[in-house]
């Protein structure tokens, strides 16, 4: 059988499987298809391309166009990617990237950044391989609480 992966933009009919998928990759709360769909919905900033390997969704990836009164266009960022262990090495990485960018594209976005762990050689490499180069940014991670920060008097 030819194993054929095809990328589309992800429609609320994906919500299982994305939400199946999410669970795989960042574990952690579950995220009901309800939610999905609802996310679909109300987020028109944010871009989800489903991979479908023999009819079946194997990956996804999201991607952000943001908008700020510091630049002049827009630009965007690669929040997400993920494939199945079963479909990877098969073109669907490159294949929802490709996506991704084009959809930006057509926001008018002309620069895309990526944020990846530094120890995930393997993303790194897919990235890359579609262009991608590291550049010399830092980026910073804080959770926020509740808690108000006291005023400065």
């Amino acid at each position: 059988m030819n194993s054929l992966i095809t990328v589309r933009l992800a429609s609320i009919t994906d919500a299982e499987a994305l939400s199946r998928l999410n669970q795989e990759f960042n574990g952690g709360v579950h995220r009901p298809p309800a939610q999905i769909i609802e996310h679909l919905h109300t987020n028109r900033n944010e871009l989800i391309a489903v991979a479908e390997l023999n009819g079946s969704i194997v990956g996804f990836g999201c991607a952000q166009s943001l908008y700020s009164f510091c630049y002049e266009e827009p630009y965007g960022e690669i929040t997400e990617l993920y494939v199945q262990d079963t479909a990877r090495r098969k073109g669907a990485a490159r294949a929802i990237i490709t996506c991704l960018e084009d959809e930006l594209r057509l926001r008018g976005v002309k620069r895309v950044k990526v944020l990846t762990g530094r120890r995930n050689t393997a993303a790194i490499q897919t990235y890359e391989d579609c262009g991608y180069v590291k550049d010399d940014e830092q980026m910073l991670d804080k959770e926020l609480t509740n808690e108000a920060r006291p005023s400065i008097p």
